[in-house]
């Protein structure tokens, strides 16, 4: 938040307050009960929209303009009654607790509300990382998806297996090569809050095995782990998948070879069957007839020639 966006807020308040008390004295007078609590909901409404300091400075001046305006003697800064000491320091105390509750039902509102997108984030890139499809390297899939469901002006995965980079994101990330490759090889992490860049080890395991760098807005410990390890999952999803697609092409290719051989050889055994069975003959009746032993000479000559 800039200063000027918090002078403004201050000022609205302010004049918030200014305005009750106009409305209180002037345009519709009602007794010191009804304004204290008007401005006690200005307060309030102040702490629900904008935080503690501006409901404090609120109550502050809210405190000052009751005791001016509304208790007597009025006009002054002064209290002549004892009891309205009390009112005045009830109202002051009630101004600034309830405006404190609200600040923090507040902030752990937005909490909560962080936390929910943060999980909705990373169950959208869980299921990216299983959709991802073989058109490209899935590494350079993974990080275009992280940088879109995060919003991250760049990411930068190096992958320690491949020893490759991979880039994603409208923004450039140069010059942090060296720091990537000391996450991805010693598990090392990195943070420069004025670039708003942070580098993790991205770990299967305790062991690492890729960098990755991010760009942005600072994120929980919890998401990067997250991310980390979804990263992690899915690099080993593709390996795994890698590896199942050389098992299978060695598959093909030796279930490709056996049938060859079995074509070759049924190819060879079949002229040498002719062969054997014709020699055979012509040893076991060698004073046979020499038109059959012709016939069969002819038969082992055929076969061999096949």
């Amino acid at each position: 938040m800039t200063l000027l966006s918090r002078a403004i807020r201050f000022v609205v308040s302010l004049a918030g307050v200014a305005l009750v008390t106009w409305a209180g004295s002037s345009l519709i007078p009602v007794n010191a009960t009804t304004i204290g609590f008007a401005y006690l909901l200005l307060v309030l409404v102040i702490a629900t929209i904008w935080g503690f300091l501006e409901a404090l400075a609120a109550s502050i001046v809210a405190t000052l303009s009751f005791n001016f305006f509304f208790l007597p003697p009025v006009g002054k800064l002064t209290i002549a009654d004892p009891q309205n000491w009390i009112a005045l320091f009830s109202f002051l105390t009630t101004a600034l607790v309830a405006s404190r509750l609200s600040a923090e039902a507040k902030h752990r509102a937005n909490d909560a509300e962080a936390r929910r997108q943060d999980v909705e984030r990373l169950y959208s890139l869980s299921r990216a990382i299983l959709l991802i499809d073989k058109s490209e390297p899935f590494p350079k899939q993974l990080v275009r998806r992280l940088a879109e469901i995060f919003d991250l002006p760049a990411v930068v995965l190096y992958e320690r297996r491949t020893e490759e980079f991979y880039r994603a994101g409208p923004s450039d990330f140069d010059g942090l090569d060296d720091q990537l490759r000391d996450a991805a090889l010693q598990g090392t992490s990195f943070a420069d809050p004025q670039q708003k860049r942070t580098i993790t080890a991205v770990r299967l395991g305790s062991e690492p095995i890729a960098g990755l760098a991010l760009q942005g807005p600072v994120m929980p410990d919890s998401v990067l782990q997250g991310i980390g390890n979804l990263v992690a999952i899915g690099l080993e999803r593709a390996r795994a998948q890698d590896l199942a697609s050389q098992v299978e092409a060695a598959t093909q290719s030796e279930r490709l070879r056996t049938i060859l051989l079995d074509a070759l050889a049924h190819e060879f055994k079949t002229p040498l069957t002719t062969v054997i069975g014709a020699t055979s003959a012509l040893l076991d009746n060698p004073d046979q007839p020499l038109a059959s032993r012709l016939e069969l000479l002819k038969a082992a000559d055929e076969g061999h020639t096949i």
